[in-house]
């Protein structure tokens, strides 16, 4: 999926320097391995959504590399902050690690003897066939009540993925506001932040930071800490428990990294009874199609003038601008 942040320094945890030079000599730099390590978790947390479809996840899951991974990026995250940043974001990506930890612990006692099944029976517990509505994984069933305000809401996150060029895979199908697909977007976004900083000038690295920001702040900053709390409730226990609790820290860090300020929803703002497909087709993600490799279609033309077009000033409604 599509393209992400800026380099100027916002928030508490905030980082990288759209003014540094590009070129080979910033391909190690602390700018680009932050960028590679956030966009490695978001990876993480995306697949972690999907329906299992194979055995590929779970494999992935009770080797103990998603764990192993997950440490690994926290690690060289923490290590490329700024020094005034680490201590402001050590408590919080303690937390992170200590969520990898409690999943690690899980497959050793109970996910190690797990089969597809099992899995996918557990993913249908808390998720269910159709629509769950006591934790929907998806976006447009919260802060709207009504049909309109969903499709406005749907044609916001369209607009986000078409500016950089991104499609839906057809190999797994699912909507475009699915968290997974969310994710694996703000996952693309953070890869091409490295990418801008060792090929691209700073005005491409601008406009990829402010997509960033703007996803955060108008989508997944706002809907995901109420889902991830619903979450909680719903699985009580187990694998999607931890997940749910890794999302909401991380989300809660990205926040703050980004230095936005999302008008997050509350309860009362989830209305599920009024739902209707903004759409009335199923979408379809790519964010665990064939070998874990992501389906890309990166075309940057028009990006620029989606991100600067105007937008009302966020006052509850979705579309604030950053």
């Amino acid at each position: 999926m599509a393209t992400k942040v800026t380099g100027e320094q916002n928030g508490e945890v905030a980082t990288s320097s759209v003014t540094q030079p590009v070129g080979s000599s910033v391909k190690d730099s602390p700018a680009v391995e932050r960028a590679l390590a956030r966009s490695k978790l978001y990876l993480l947390l995306s697949w972690s959504y999907l329906y299992p479809e194979d055995d590929e996840f779970l494999d992935y899951l009770q080797s103990g590399e998603l764990a192993e991974d997950g440490r690994a990026a926290l690690n060289s995250l923490k290590a490329a902050l700024p020094a005034p940043a680490i201590q402001e974001a050590e408590e919080v990506l303690q937390g992170i690690a200590e969520h990898f930890d409690a999943v690690e612990n899980w497959v050793s006692s109970e996910g190690v003897n797990w089969d597809i099944q099992n899995l996918r029976d557990e993913h249908r517990r808390v998720f269910s066939n159709v629509i769950a509505l006591d934790c929907p994984p998806y976006e447009t069933l919260f802060g709207n009540d009504h049909v309109f305000g969903q499709s406005y809401v749907m044609g916001d996150i369209a607009g986000f993925y078409s500016a950089f060029g991104v499609q839906l895979s057809q190999d797994i199908h699912e909507r475009l506001d699915h968290l997974s697909v969310e994710l694996e977007f703000l996952h693309f976004l953070a890869y091409k932040e490295s990418y801008a900083l060792c090929h691209d000038g700073p005005e491409k690295l601008k406009t990829v930071i402010e997509a960033e920001k703007k996803f955060v702040k108008e989508h997944v900053g706002r809907w995901v800490p109420l889902f991830s709390g619903m979450l909680k409730k719903k699985a009580e226990y187990g694998f999607y428990k931890l997940v749910a609790d890794l999302t909401a820290q991380w989300v809660a860090f990205e926040i703050a990294y980004l230095g936005v300020t999302p008008q997050p929803y509350s309860e009362t703002d989830y209305r599920p009874a009024n739902f209707v497909s903004p759409e009335g087709i199923s979408f379809e993600c790519g964010a665990q199609d064939k070998g874990n490799e992501l389906s890309l279609l990166m075309d940057e033309v028009g990006a620029q003038a989606y991100l600067d077009k105007d937008k009302p000033e966020s006052s509850g409604q979705p579309g604030g601008t950053a």
